[in-house]
């Protein structure tokens, strides 16, 4: 058995595809799957299967649209190992969402795209925004005091954003320790 963090893409943003969390544990009950957890409502799910990763995505892709009324065009998933999200926080950049009372720090995770497609999309304001590439997601850091200066805003209306699901570091960490629990048990 494995344990999964699955981050779903579409859900629970502005008031559009609302899933309520019992809702969508269920649903994934329903599937199979074992020791369901969900963490704040935007699409955070850990949980036990014995499916590899792909048939893991292509289930709760499938299942979504036909148990909640959603706009199936924005709802992706992407399935993470326990050592594909601790790489996203071990190769984070020098000092990166240290400083949470001083800059706004999140892991854009990326959904069949890799950095290199994804990062022209991005246009960040000197001395408000920086951008690293990572594997398999960019990290992104804005300057609390001047967020509202920030161009981050700019990729919603791109095609790659399609790919993106975006997570802020204290969510990611904590999914990491949510998952590392889950793998104990």
């Amino acid at each position: 058995m494995n344990t999964f963090a699955i981050l779903i893409r579409g859900i629970n943003v502005g008031g559009k595809n609302t899933v309520p969390m019992a809702g969508l544990k269920k649903c994934l009950e329903e599937l199979g799957f074992s020791n369901v957890a969900t963490f704040i409502a935007s699409g955070n799910v850990i949980l036990g299967s014995d499916k590899r990763t792909e048939e893991v995505k292509a289930r709760i892709e499938k299942a979504l649209p036909e148990s909640f009324k959603l706009d199936s065009e924005l709802i992706k998933v992407l399935v993470l190992t326990r050592e594909q999200l601790q790489a996203v926080i071990d190769n984070k950049p020098k000092g990166f969402g240290e400083q949470p009372d001083i800059y706004h720090s999140d892991a854009i995770f990326l959904m069949g795209i890799d950095a290199a497609q994804a990062m022209p999309v991005f246009d960040p304001r000197e001395g408000v925004d920086k951008i690293w590439p990572g594997d398999g997601v960019i990290y992104s850091q804005r300057l609390s005091a001047l967020r509202t200066k920030s161009r981050m805003s700019r990729i919603v209306g791109t095609p790659a954003y399609q790919s993106m699901t975006i997570r802020s570091w204290s969510t990611t960490t904590k999914l990491l320790g949510i998952l590392k629990d889950a793998d104990k048990e």
